[in-house]
């Protein structure tokens, strides 16, 4: 619901969960030359990342993402405890690859017009105090658009000093080989040292 909500795509929703069998992409534009490209990855069930369902198969996609959202329901069709939900999500990418999820992760509480300020409110809470490792929380709606100009604007912002950090990541890299290259090589000493081996 979030990518349809922020692009032009236009993936299968319903109100049961895991309706989204492949990945989804949309491009968000927020104005000219500033855009990124959103995939919608279909939820995760325990033991995906031991193959469970077409979990490994999701787990791959992930892969080439730079940014995770992780867009739970605050009240979702099977009643479940949403707090749990990302102990499940946090639990099945740590199995499938420690490197994605070391990666940036964003929690983003979705539907939250169907719960009351206060309940709300306490929620906030738990996820504070239960998942401290999150230092980015967002509450949205994509029914009634409440928070996603701000969270669509986080994202581009996130990206685009993610761009700019590995463009200088790879000007540091190329100045490095230069630098190697144009320096003097002993032969002699390589030779002793292969030598002395």
């Amino acid at each position: 619901s979030l990518i349809s909500a922020l692009t032009r795509s236009r993936p299968k929703i319903a109100d049961y969960p895991f309706t989204t069998l492949v990945p989804n992409l949309g491009v968000v534009s927020l104005e000219a030359h500033r855009s990124f490209v959103m995939a919608d990855i279909p939820g995760l069930i325990p033991g995906a990342a031991e193959g469970a369902g077409l979990g490994i198969r999701f787990l791959k996609h992930l892969t080439r993402t730079r940014l995770l959202l992780h867009l739970v329901d605050v009240m979702p069709p099977d009643e479940g405890d949403p707090v749990n939900t990302v102990y499940l999500l946090d639990h099945e990418l740590k199995a499938f690859s420690q490197s994605l999820a070391n990666r940036p992760r964003w929690l983003v509480l979705n539907k939250i017009d169907l719960i009351s300020e206060q309940q709300l409110s306490g929620l906030m809470a738990r996820v504070s105090n239960e998942l401290p490792q999150y230092d980015r929380v967002y509450a949205i709606s994509t029914v009634t658009k409440h928070g996603l100009i701000e969270l669509s604007g986080d994202i581009m912002t996130s990206l685009e000093q993610l761009w700019e950090n590995e463009q200088d990541e790879l000007e540091n890299l190329s100045k490095e080989l230069k630098t190697q290259h144009t320096m003097p090589v002993s032969y002699t000493h390589l030779r002793a040292h292969e030598t002395g081996r």
